[in-house]
């Protein structure tokens, strides 16, 4: 039997140009084109697919909105984003959902039937690029967690008052220490975080959430 595929996407061109790509695919078929979250929802309740691509903003309901709503109804639909947003914080939101796949706008022919064939199958699929940037920001992730242990409790609070933008000495008063050892502590901070300045420091405690 064919794979039964709908598609969710405001527009048009995107909609003709996925069933050009399958028209020679006789093991897709595409069943059903939605242009809005309305009416996906209402055609999802009367024939569910057995793989929906999904754009990320459609009209009227958000893709992480629709994707809660269907999967929580109807599991055994495998959902496929289609997004021309590359932004790591949505994809990872979305597989958290339980999508299947992130597929980029920008993918080709060959990748974007994979992918389908992929999820039907019960497998993940990610836009390579998406992959790439997975992996690095998965490492980040661990570099991360490796200082924020490597730090001390005194460190850390040295170090959310230096973001606080407060002076070695009223750093020292305010958590009843001498400024010799406060200026210890910024030192030994500077060389925990791999940094050289007090900069470094804000900027790696704010993109990592040390504090």
């Amino acid at each position: 039997m064919p794979i039964k595929l709908a598609i969710a996407d405001d527009h048009p061109i995107v909609a003709n140009g996925i069933c050009s790509i399958l028209r020679d695919a006789a093991h897709v078929e595409v069943t059903d084109i939605y242009t809005n979250g309305n009416t996906l929802l209402k055609g999802i309740r009367e024939r569910q697919p057995d793989v929906l691509l999904l754009d990320m903003h459609l009209p009227d309901m958000s893709g992480p909105e629709l994707a809660a709503s269907i999967l929580k109804n109807y599991p055994q639909v495998r959902i496929l984003v289609l997004s021309s947003s590359d932004v790591l914080f949505l994809v990872k939101k979305m597989l958290k959902l339980g999508c299947m796949g992130y597929l980029l706008k920008e993918s080709d022919d060959v990748t974007i039937l994979q992918a389908i064939e992929t999820v039907q199958k019960g497998g993940q699929y990610l836009s390579p690029a998406l992959n790439q940037q997975l992996i690095e920001d998965m490492f980040r992730n661990k570099k991360s967690e490796k200082k924020n242990t490597a730090l001390t409790r005194r460190e850390k609070e040295v170090l959310q008052l230096i973001i606080d933008e407060h002076t070695n000495q009223e750093i020292a008063d305010k958590l009843f220490l001498s400024l010799h050892t406060v200026e210890n502590h910024r030192i030994s901070l500077l060389h925990k975080l791999e940094v050289k300045n007090t900069a470094g420091l804000v900027k790696v405690a704010l993109q990592t959430g040390l504090v």
